[in-house]
């Protein structure tokens, strides 16, 4: 039995545009373009004309355009019958080529499914988009009540250790951005959600990682550390998490918490290692791996 958990959508009238730029290089129709794609969230399977420009916030008029153009280059598909469109397999094959290029995803698994067996829980590692984590890898025990997320799955960024975990990590420049963006997309309740933030870098640092304790769901209860893997690839976040009755806060903190922690370093080494033999020549590389040199 699986604890059910779908990842919602922020509200359609908080969500936030993107940021106007001044600047010559910057495409405005190509930004609006992929800010309608990015409108279909985990569960998501058909959206019509009216619901993009909602989320969007852009004239109904203009997202039928940027739709329609979007239909013709195969990141969307049209469904006549109900008038709607859903992502086509243009926009799969990017995401595949992204997942695949990370080699990361493939060292971590083992890793992750050792903590996932030891736990009894989920374990899943992912990179920001926009204010929420897309999983890009996860591990879960198969004897386990877990919850119901895999890869592609979104969570939010404030309310996830996961998500605070991310930002504890992250450079400068990117905490700005995502400071910027939750003030956009939630300006009644954005201080409150920056001091979440902010504290979050501080028990990350004390901790050495965030906690959720029935923050995001009542009943849930989690633990993440963000890191920065190095070679290239964008700041990650690990979590475990799953049913509170199962992963109580001392239990996660305790027990799961350095196991998590090796991981990451064990991360870090073997993609720093990998980063070092690559800048290698090809012969230095083959003669590592024993194979013949000429």
């Amino acid at each position: 039995m699986a604890v059910s958990s779908r990842s919602v959508p922020p509200p359609r009238s908080k969500r936030a545009k993107p940021r106007a730029k001044k600047d010559r290089h910057f495409v405005t129709a190509l930004a609006r373009g992929l800010d309608v794609l990015s409108c279909f969230r985990t569960g998501d399977v058909l959206l019509g004309n009216g619901d993009l420009a909602e989320r969007c916030r852009l004239p109904k008029s203009t997202v039928s355009r940027l739709a329609q153009t979007l239909a013709r280059l195969g990141y969307l598909r049209y469904v006549e019958d109900a008038a709607k469109y859903r992502l086509g397999g243009s926009t799969l094959a990017l995401g595949s080529a992204m997942l695949s290029g990370m080699a990361v995803r493939q060292l971590a698994r083992p890793m992750m499914q050792e903590v996932a067996d030891f736990s009894l829980a989920v374990v899943a590692l992912g990179v920001r988009v926009e204010l929420g984590i897309i999983y890009i890898e996860v591990c879960r025990n198969k004897a386990a009540l877990t919850l119901s997320l895999d890869v592609g799955s979104r969570v939010p960024l404030v309310t996830t250790a996961m998500g605070r975990a991310y930002f504890a990590a992250a450079p400068d420049d990117e905490r700005d951005e995502i400071l910027q963006q939750l003030r956009a997309a939630e300006e009644t309740t954005w201080p409150r959600r920056r001091k979440s933030l902010e504290a979050g870098i501080e028990q990350h640092r004390k901790a050495g990682c965030c906690s959720s304790f029935g923050e995001w769901q009542p009943e849930i209860n989690g633990i993440a550390i963000g890191f920065r893997p190095g070679g290239g690839l964008p700041t990650m976040a690990l979590n475990c998490g799953g049913p509170s009755f199962n992963l109580p806060r001392d239990f996660l903190l305790d027990e799961v918490r350095p196991r998590l922690s090796s991981v990451v370093r064990r991360l870090q080494d073997a993609l720093g290692t990998e980063v070092a033999r690559s800048s290698l020549p090809a012969s230095r590389r083959r003669a590592q791996r024993g194979a013949p040199s000429g």
